[in-house]
């Protein structure tokens, strides 16, 4: 198998694998939106056993903890391996709009999906605006 060197890359990769800690959290990237009365994260978990996906709400700070285990060959020697392993680890600030207790997730094809309900008291509504001007007789007209 034949592979291109490219010294900068290289480097690249030497200089972040000194600079992180093999214990530190991994990246994990993430879409927020909101889809009419929830919010809908998705968080790319790629190769993530999905027992050890932890989602946790503590009062308004939404948790996301996942594993993800280095392959392990017996006798095999590496080439590459720039697939990362370790903990992966998120927090959001989820405010005082959102029904906590009706929060849902699904792990599909290495993507975490979090679904946020809006609560009752956050979403949009209609407020009708009462005319001060009005007598108990019915409407004022004005003449000229």
């Amino acid at each position: 198998m034949a592979m291109t060197f490219d010294p900068f890359s290289e480097l690249d990769r030497l200089a972040s694998g000194l600079l992180q800690a093999r214990t530190a959290p991994r990246v994990m990237p993430v879409d927020l939106y909101r889809d009419q009365d929830r919010y809908v994260l998705n968080a790319d978990l790629p190769g993530v056993d999905p027992g050890s996906v932890d989602v946790d709400v503590d009062g308004q700070l939404l948790t996301i903890r996942a594993q993800r285990t280095a392959g392990a060959v017996e006798g095999a020697k590496w080439l590459a391996q720039e697939r990362p392993a370790g903990s992966y680890l998120r927090q959001f600030s989820i405010g005082e709009g959102v029904d906590s207790s009706g929060i849902s997730a699904s792990y599909d094809n290495g993507v975490l999906s979090v679904i946020i309900p809006v609560s009752e008291k956050a979403k949009p509504r209609k407020i009708e605006v009462q005319s001060q001007s009005a007598s108990a007789d019915g409407p004022k007209t004005l003449t000229s």
